[in-house]
Parts: C-alpha cells; sequence; structure tokens
C-alpha cells in the first residue's frame, strides 16, 4: 500500500519488545493492544502480528494490490473511493482503492491490520516502531507521504463487483464482567502501587473521588492530568524502579501522569497506582481533555476481568478463522 498523504503520526506496531527492559530499552508497541489483537482477528492473522496505528488526521492509503483488511480501535469516519466503511468489519479491497479517515467520531488511535501482515524488519523480535531509537517498524519512524509499504503474504482474493467488499459479520467488542461495580468509559480500575502508603489521607480520597482531565501534555509516552496536587508524608526521594504501562506516577509538582507504550524502563517518581490490565484498552483511546476517574479494586477483580477479556478475544479468534475460511471456500 502507498500512502497518498501522511497523517499526523502513523506508526506501526506489534505487541511490544518484551525482554530488554534491564537494557534500558522500552517495549513500546500498539498503545491499545486489544484492538490490534481484535483488527488482526478479523483478517486472520496471529494476535501479535503488525498493524498500522493511526491518529487523527490519519494518512490517505491507496492500496496497490487486493488485500483483505480491517480497521478497528478509533472510529474516523473511514471511506474506501468516497463510500463510507464501517469499522471491526473484514473488507476485501482491490487494487488503486483508496482509504481516507474523514471525521473523528470516538476514540484516539485506529487500527489497520492486513491479511498476511506488513513487512518490516524486526528488531529484538519485534516490529514495533520505537520512534525516540529510531529503530523498528518502517525505518524506525512514522510514515510520510509516498511511503510504499510492503506485505508479507499476498493472497489472491475473489474478485468483487464493486472496488471493495465489505464481508458480512461484525466483531463483537462488549467483553462479559463479573465486576462489583458499574464501569463505565470513564472509570478506571487500579491497585494501590508501591508509594501508595505515601499518599496523605485527603490526597487518597482526591485520588479516588474526583475526575482528572488529561492535559495537552499527553502522548505515547504518557498522559498528564490536571489535578489538584497531591501530597505525600514523606518527602525522601525514591530509588528508581521498575515501571510499566498504566503505572500511575506523582510528579514533584504533585500532578499525576500515567505511563503509556512508551514509556521509560525505570522512574524516580513515587508509584501512587497502577491501572488494571483490563483496562488498558479503553485508556489508549483517551484524547487530550478526556475526564477519568479511579477506583480502587483488587487483584482478584482485576484478574478475573482480564480472564474474561482474554477468553473473549480467543472466542472472536477461532470464530473469525472459521467465518473465513467457510466464506472464502464458498468464494471458491
Amino acid at each position: 500500500m502507498k500512502i497518498i498523504k501522511a497523517g499526523i503520526q502513523d506508526t506501526i506496531q506489534d505487541s511490544g519488545r518484551y525482554g530488554n527492559q534491564h537494557l534500558g530499552i522500552n517495549p513500546t508497541g500498539a498503545m491499545d493492544k486489544y484492538a490490534m489483537q481484535i483488527t488482526n482477528a478479523l483478517v486472520g492473522n496471529h494476535a501479535k502480528e503488525a498493524v498500522l496505528e493511526m491518529h487523527f488526521p490519519a494518512a490517505t492509503i491507496m492500496f496497490s494490490q487486493s488485500a483483505l483488511i480491517a480497521l478497528g480501535g478509533a472510529d474516523f469516519s473511514p471511506t474506501i473511493n468516497g463510500e463510507p466503511v464501517p469499522v471491526l468489519h473484514p473488507i476485501i479491497v482491490n487494487k488503486n482503492d483508496i482509504l481516507q479517515f474523514h471525521k473523528p467520531i470516538n476514540g484516539a488511535r485506529v487500527y489497520l491490520a492486513v491479511a498476511g501482515g506488513i513487512s518490516v524488519k524486526s528488531w529484538m523480535d519485534s516490529r514495533s516502531t520505537n520512534l525516540k531509537a529510531k529503530v523498528g517498524g518502517f525505518n524506525g519512524r512514522k510514515l510520510q507521504k509516498d511511503d510504499h509499504v510492503l506485505f508479507r503474504l499476498a493472497y489472491p482474493y475473489p474478485a468483487t463487483q464493486k472496488e471493495f467488499s465489505v464481508l458480512p459479520w461484525k466483531a463483537d467488542i462488549k467483553v462479559p464482567s463479573s465486576s462489583q461495580h458499574e464501569e463505565t468509559s470513564q472509570l478506571f480500575y487500579i491497585l494501590p502501587g508501591f508509594e501508595w502508603s505515601q499518599l496523605t489521607t485527603e490526597s487518597k480520597e482526591q485520588l479516588t473521588n474526583n475526575s482528572f482531565e488529561l492535559s495537552q501534555q499527553s502522548d505515547r509516552m504518557g498522559y498528564r492530568l490536571n489535578n489538584i496536587p497531591l501530597i505525600t508524608t514523606l518527602k525522601d526521594e525514591v530509588i528508581s524502579s521498575a515501571v510499566s504501562f498504566g503505572t500511575i506516577q506523582l510528579l514533584p509538582d504533585g500532578k499525576l501522569i500515567i505511563l503509556m507504550a512508551d514509556h521509560q524502563t525505570t522512574g524516580g517518581y513515587p508509584r501512587v497506582g497502577h491501572i488494571i490490565s483490563a483496562h488498558h484498552s479503553k485508556l489508549a483511546q483517551l484524547k487530550s481533555g478526556d475526564t477519568i476517574q479511579f477506583r480502587l479494586t483488587d487483584l482478584q477483580n482485576a484478574e478475573e476481568l482480564f480472564i474474561n477479556q482474554q477468553q473473549h478475544l480467543l472466542q472472536l479468534q477461532n470464530a473469525c478463522s472459521f467465518r473465513l475460511k467457510e466464506y472464502f471456500k464458498q468464494k471458491n
């Protein structure tokens, strides 16, 4: 596929580059790994296959050959050849079809998966783009106009009567919840961090009872929150320790930052909480100006929600694989 018009920040990402944090190499990877896995499932790929992650305004893309694609995550009002197409559906595109995105409806990041995967060199067992180190993905950078992105495998799809064809099934992304608490798009469950006990009683109440707004200083490395400064009982410096996606750190000015996909490997700020893994997907779809609330939970609930999410994903992968096989068997 050829980039006709570059987006604000379009990169190739997969599930991340793990096992090298002791060397100072951060995992990176897709911000919304759940959406990445869903789009891969829709086209029959392995869950960890590399995809294109796009922000709005997103790229305009021309396909140089037929392909099976899927869009997931955010909805940016996509069209192919000027005709609206849905997200979370597999779509067969033909040579010279043009994909565009016109208006952000919901979410912050959209994912484009291509059956067979995207052909870029692997670095340290990952194809994810590390923009800081300028390695991985497409020459270690975001995509630019006139870039040609190659597919790993080419599939001869049956010709369609028009330029493209939306296949007649959709991924259900709603995960059954066993949680005892009400879940909303703004509510995020957290586990207490190692330095949680250092917060004053009043600051703990502010953290779990107030709403916070994502500031303009939010990106793939971290979300900074516009909050009333929180206070700790200790003023001693914290020894730099390991951090992860979803770690909530308290900055010296009392403001909070949530670490995201491009987070550093260690941090020296108090870790007051960790957003549970099952909520990383909706966390990744937030944008500047959105509000967020925290609710304390326990490890058992966090594990149950994560297991439910993974079971739902496995069922979706099996269902999509079956539907694709049946569809192309009938066409052939």
